[in-house]
């Protein structure tokens, strides 16, 4: 499993967290999102998944992914 922090904005509630968290698992990634940190750590096969897919996940919530780290 590869795992990845991405920095997302506009994420501010339980409802945030919950919309997020079921996106990136109806993908097959698993999401925690840290709501005063501003970012998701993102646990994913990179054989089935990659970073393109994550993002687009998250932003077809609403929220803006504003930066990848490792």
């Amino acid at each position: 499993m590869a795992t990845i922090k991405l920095e997302v904005e506009g994420m501010s509630c339980n409802h945030c967290v919950q919309a997020v968290e079921g996106a990136l698992q109806e993908i097959g990634a698993k999401g925690k999102v840290n709501l005063e940190a501003k970012s998701v750590d993102i646990e994913y096969d990179a054989d089935q998944v990659d970073i393109m897919k994550l993002t687009d996940a998250i932003e077809e919530q609403g929220y803006d992914v504003i930066s990848t780290g490792g």
